[in-house]
């Protein structure tokens, strides 16, 4: 996800070594040099993206088990998000240098040439520790799947969501009997809900907040909308282009109107100040739900209004992987397959950033359920618009590098929402014709290439 309110995304260094003591049951003699060095039975290196919020939550989890698993000392590393996470990830997995466990959007799994980068789960010692296909959302799981094997263990869901502001919704009359934002099914009734809101935005305020001059959420709005109107990219098997230009323009000019009708500005406003201020709604990630409980606003927050009749929102998820090894095996790995299993088992403190579990018993539990407004909108992951499954797909993907641009300059009017859907279908054209860069050949048991 890119930078919100506040910056979620600056570079934090290695977060360095907790030794630890006690007991985890591995055999001394699989000790590494640096385990036996801090007096533990294994290290487990651990590559992740998470700053801000994200990151405090995530070290809060990690001292969790290190407290619960004293044997087992992590050595974690948070490195930049986007592109040169990835980047240095690739990197790591081809020269036989990558960490023991790894953090990773479930959309760049097909990039990641499974088998040759990525090594697969042993589902069996997922299951030791307590996590099973079972445990998990159908949709989330299968994405995590290539050729039969698990690449990736999902951690959570985060979704584009429509926040909005219960004082000022209140007084313009849009709330509902429950004290939530009354449902729209339209276009018309989504742009009646805004006119009428309008009218209780005090000052210059916008009306909505929905970067519209921003490449990733452009096209993360597009994409929710798109996906309401049962528009799909690629056919099931991956092979053809199935775009729908006609459908694609339709969502198009329904995102420009909201600049052309005044209700939100097309460019340079800090969306999410102005929400804090006063706007009635803004479209965010769920990662921006600490940053408005902090201001102690009276808010709530649902999926994105589904105006074409099919509810839908942009929804993409972390997931954990592991990082090709020549020698992946023993001690370090099974301490990885342990530690993953105990953040996606217990990630109560994660959702408080915001995001959904992924394991789905966290959804029944009843600390869970007093979140506000995270209950209100877990069913964004029954309503998943998820980018189609292909190596240039998934968070700051060549996909969304090069679709996201033309999607911002139809919201402001620097390019016809027709010519724009045809654009889009070309880009995914040439895209299906290209190779993926990082595909290579297959790593045979043995480590060495086929």
């Amino acid at each position: 996800m890119p930078p919100s309110l506040p910056s979620r995304r600056t570079v934090l260094g290695g977060l360095g070594t907790l030794a630890v003591a006690g007991s985890f049951g591995l055999a001394a003699a699989n000790r590494s040099a640096s385990a036996i060095a801090s007096d533990a039975d294994v290290r487990v290196r651990y590559w992740n993206l998470f700053s801000g919020g994200d990151g405090v939550n995530m070290i809060a989890m990690l001292n969790s088990f290190r407290r619960a698993n004293p044997r087992v000392d992590v050595k974690d590393s948070t490195l930049q998000w986007g592109n040169p996470y990835y980047t240095k990830l690739a990197m790591a997995a081809s020269g036989n240098r990558a960490p023991d466990l790894a953090v990773m959007h479930l959309g760049r799994i097909p990039g990641f040439a499974p088998g040759r980068l990525l090594d697969p789960w042993d589902v069996g010692l997922l299951g030791k520790y307590g996590v099973r296909e079972g445990d998990f959302n159908p949709v989330l799981w299968k994405r995590a799947v290539v050729d039969g094997k698990l690449y990736g263990l999902p951690l959570d869901i985060h979704a584009q969501l429509c926040f909005y502001r219960r004082d000022v919704c209140g007084k313009a009359g849009l709330l509902g009997d429950d004290g939530n934002l009354a449902a729209v099914s339209s276009p018309e009734e989504w742009f009646r809900t805004l006119k009428t809101a309008q009218k209780a935005v005090k000052g210059n305020l916008q009306v909505l907040g929905m970067k519209a001059s921003e490449p990733n959420f452009s096209w993360w709005f597009f994409l929710s909308f798109y996906t309401q109107l049962g528009g799909t990219c690629l056919s099931a098997d991956g092979q053809d282009v199935t775009f729908d230009t006609g459908k694609a323009t339709q969502v198009l000019e329904f995102l420009r109107q909201h600049v052309t009708d005044g209700y939100t500005a097309p460019v340079g406003i800090a969306d999410g100040e102005m929400f804090l201020n006063g706007s009635a709604f803004t479209w965010e990630g769920n990662w921006s739900v600490p940053v408005f409980t902090g201001a102690k606003l009276d808010y709530g927050a649902t999926e994105l209004p589904p105006v074409f009749g099919r509810p839908a929102t942009h929804a993409e998820s972390h997931c954990f992987v592991l990082p090709h090894q020549a020698a992946r095996g023993g001690a370090a790995n099974e301490g990885a397959h342990r530690l993953a299993a105990y953040i996606v088992r217990n990630a109560l403190a994660w959702s408080q950033g915001g995001h959904i579990p992924a394991y789905a018993p966290t959804l029944e539990d009843k600390d869970y359920l007093a979140l506000k407004p995270q209950a209100e909108y877990v069913s964004a992951m029954d309503h998943m618009a998820v980018e189609p499954s292909a190596w240039f797909a998934g968070s700051t993907g060549l996909l969304a590098q090069r679709i996201g641009p033309a999607v911002a300059a139809s919201n402001v009017g620097s390019a016809r929402p027709d010519a724009t859907a045809r654009r889009m279908k070309d880009v995914l054209e040439k895209l299906l014709t290209m190779k993926n860069p990082m595909a290579g050949k297959a790593i045979a048991e043995g480590g060495a290439a086929t």
